[in-house]
């Protein structure tokens, strides 16, 4: 279903994009704003609907391994693997570019970031407008969007927004960087470094959630979206619950909400208020949830989000770590 025009179909939204225009669509990770990645002034629209710095390069969304080859100077044995296991899916690769890649796609690097997004909306787009330059379709800084709404919370009616329903993992996507050894996960997302080492057979190595910067990059310019800026953050400021906090209800409307995680004994008598989230050591579903809670905690005039401290050395929580980190500044 259309949510803004419901009388304009999926074709005429790809005409759309042929013609230059931006067009913002669903998903399985977040929502995206999408542009004709062959077309420099459609880009630029991109960057500017944002206020996202030049520097900051975007994934290239196809619909094929041999699409991807229109933007990948060469695909290797490796890249080749990962699309076959992965694509259509949570995955965008970091590949060597070729010459004609518009260089404000890629913010003047020398690679590229490609993916497949396994979503039919989308998919539907690229066959009948051809690679599509799509970053998340928020303003620059924001919590990403993982419903139609949210995008329309930061850009009104400036844009057309396909409806797609909620997003599948509402998580952006692991971004691998094949470019450089040893392959460096610049991004964790839904596929994970385990994940990749098998399918790879050797060891791939993950960034830093705390690091901006990479061996290899050109100057200060990040090889990947997420890495140098603060992102996904709400206006409420989001922190970690003190060791010795103990959440409880709060009605007023400038208090704090908590995003609790762990099963404990005691989580049985918890009220059941708006303010207390408690995901039950469901990480797939608190991450899902994750930015729509920080949206939400601004629409109801929360001052702060405090979210129970995580241990990082479980695999399945690496990408809503990253997230929540980058959310409060860490």
């Amino acid at each position: 279903m259309i949510e803004t025009k419901p009388d304009i179909s999926l074709s005429q939204y790809a005409e759309e994009i042929r013609l230059g225009k931006v067009v913002a669509f669903p998903t399985e990770t977040v929502y995206g704003l999408g542009a004709d990645a062959w077309n420099a002034d459609a880009v630029a629209r991109i960057f500017e609907l944002k206020g996202r710095p030049p520097d900051n390069p975007l994934i290239v969304h196809v619909n094929s391994i041999d699409m991807a080859g229109t933007l990948a100077a060469d695909i290797s044995e490796d890249a080749h693997r990962l699309m076959e296991r992965f694509w259509p899916g949570p995955l965008a690769l970091i590949l060597p570019k070729r010459p004609e890649v518009l260089d404000i796609v890629t913010a003047g690097l020398p690679t590229v970031a490609i993916r497949m997004p396994d979503h039919p909306i989308p998919l539907r787009l690229i066959e009948e407008a051809g690679p599509i330059a799509a970053p998340s379709a928020n303003t620059s800084g924001r919590p990403s969007p993982t419903r139609a709404e949210h995008v329309r919370q930061d850009f009104g009616s400036e844009i057309p927004v396909i409806e797609g329903g909620s997003c599948q993992y509402g998580l952006e996507s692991t971004v691998l960087d094949l470019s450089i050894r040893p392959y460096t996960i610049l991004r964790p997302g839904h596929i994970t470094q385990s994940e990749l080492e098998q399918e790879l057979r050797q060891p791939v190595r993950l960034i830093s959630t705390h690091s901006i910067k990479l061996t290899g990059m050109s100057g200060d310019t990040p090889r990947s979206p997420g890495m140098k800026y603060t992102h996904y953050a709400p206006d409420a400021r989001v922190r970690w619950m003190r060791p010795d906090e103990l959440p409880s209800p709060d009605p007023t409307t400038h208090g704090t909400l908590y995003l609790l995680h762990r099963i404990r004994p005691e989580d049985a008598p918890l009220p059941k208020t708006d303010n207390l989230i408690h995901y039950r050591e469901n990480y797939t579903e608190m991450g899902r949830d994750l930015y729509d809670r920080f949206r939400m905690a601004d629409l109801n005039r929360y001052s702060e989000i405090a979210i129970e401290p995580f241990s990082d050395s479980d695999e399945a929580v690496e990408a809503l770590l990253n997230r929540i980190r980058k959310a409060i500044g860490d």
